[in-house]
């Protein structure tokens, strides 16, 4: 049994969803099918949830709500007429879309997740609408008899009970056409994933009803092992275990959200992600585990901007019992999270994503480290890219990070920072992000332009 899920890309539009329905006739596994609302048609064209976006905006700003809900209604006219489908389908999506406008809008970040989730919610009605019409029987189900997500203000993730509550789902004859991004609070409240939150959907429902496979369709043949957009032609990843997906997904791969692979991977179930354009390609596996033998020792570069560095110093530092754990509970009670904290003897560093700091918590940091830690030296450095180089088979590799350091080195940019994973599966260098394309590349020629593929 097959889950399924189509990215925005692939839903774009009514040839691409005539593609989905094809992907879908072909393999009676499929029996669950994840949509994202209607990505762009072309490379200045506007993502519907961009739209809604805007249109929330509109609403809570007494802007011109008429135009801007337009907007979203003709999308989803265009594509519905363009498959065949009668204005019935769209009578529901102006309906639907015209109560989210009327809806509470005392809690502004959860009436513009009401809205946003509006893309994938009607997109999912129409497509089950259009395998229906082409003699697939298919049901529309929302997420609200099922996905249980906790309370805000904490970061969105399902309840237990979810998977309990879904593990029926695919016991029909029908084909399940399911809406990503969003589920419920058990009071009722519809609440968002984060970015690339239908990758999480489609892995729940995976985990749900124990399917064999969950296959994530996009818009390209494979994971590559590094950015198609800074390096020239990268070389493609045949299989890669979900250690080695999450480090690169997290640290710039958008392919595949970090978060999705929670779900499937507790069960172990593979995932392949494949392009909906050319389906007979086989993708990439993302597995458990791998073979090594013969395998390359980095799988993949990855790299990501936005990061800022706290250092701190302190002579004898590393005497005096407690004080990382102080330091870490000064930026817990700024309600900050942070990714890596490489330390010496005198010195620590910790990295944290800049869109969680502002002026006023970094006054305060800066001054509570000082007066409560009695460091030497506290200061913050911005403008931060973390390049990491991730492999399974790097652990039995010796001079790696020679190299890479050595490849740096070539292109002039400073080291900030070097921090490897006690899994050794990864090696994490911190740039200026001034140098990190010009840094990609250099590593990309170093571990992989010796490669050929015949």
């Amino acid at each position: 049994m097959i889950v399924c899920k189509f990215g925005g890309t692939s839903v774009a539009s009514a040839e691409q969803i005539k593609k989905v329905a094809n992907i879908v006739k072909a393999n009676p596994q499929r029996k669950i099918v994840v949509v994202s609302a209607p990505g762009k048609r072309f490379s200045d064209d506007i993502k519907v949830t961009d739209l809604l976006i805007e249109l929330a905006d509109a609403v809570l700003n007494n802007g011109d709500i008429e135009q801007k809900r337009d907007r979203v209604v003709n999308r989803f006219k265009e594509i519905a007429a363009d498959l065949g489908l009668n204005h019935e389908i769209c009578d529901v999506i102006a309906k639907d879309l015209q109560e989210r406008i009327d809806s509470d809008q005392s809690n502004k970040n959860l009436f513009i997740d009401n809205l946003k989730a509006s893309g994938e919610d009607n997109n999912a009605k129409l497509v089950a609408e259009y395998f229906n019409s082409i003699g697939v029987p298919a049901k529309y189900v929302s997420p609200k008899d099922g996905l249980v997500l906790n309370d805000p203000p904490e970061r969105t993730y399902a309840l237990p009970e979810t998977y309990e509550n879904l593990k029926d789902l695919a016991k029909g004859e029908e084909i399940v056409v399911y809406p990503g991004f969003f589920g419920y609070t058990k009071d009722g409240v519809l609440r968002t994933f984060d970015r690339g939150g239908s990758d999480i959907t489609g892995s729940i429902l995976a985990a749900s009803v124990k399917a064999d496979l969950y296959e994530n369709f996009t818009d390209v043949d494979c994971v590559f092992s590094a950015n198609p957009k800074v390096v020239n032609d990268p070389v493609g990843i045949s299989e890669i275990t979900y250690r080695e997906m999450r480090e690169l997904s997290y640290s710039g791969f958008s392919v595949f959200h970090d978060e999705a692979l929670m779900p499937v991977y507790k069960l172990g179930i593979p995932v392949n992600v494949k392009n909906t354009n050319n389906p007979s390609a086989p993708g990439t596996k993302i597995l458990p585990t791998r073979s090594l033998a013969g395998s390359h020792p980095v799988t993949g570069i990855s790299a990501d901007s936005g990061f800022s560095i706290l250092y701190v110093s302190k002579y004898l530092m590393n005497r005096e019992i407690g004080f990382g754990r102080k330091l870490l509970q000064i930026i817990e009670e700024e309600k900050i999270s942070y990714e890596h904290t490489p330390s010496g003897l005198d010195d620590i560093s910790v990295i944290i994503r800049s869109t969680q700091l502002t002026d006023e918590k970094e006054a305060r940091i800066i001054k509570r480290v000082k007066e409560e830690l009695h460091a030497d030296d506290v200061y913050f450095r911005h403008g931060i890219s973390m390049i990491v180089i991730v492999g399974e088979g790097m652990r039995n590799n010796t001079g790696l990070a020679a190299r890479a350091a050595s490849a740096i080195s070539r292109t002039g940019a400073n080291i900030e920072m070097i921090n490897q994973g006690s899994s050794e599966v990864s090696l994490v260098f911190g740039v200026l992000s001034q140098t990190e394309n010009q840094i990609l590349r250099a590593l990309y020629d170093e571990f992989f332009a010796p490669i050929t593929i015949g």
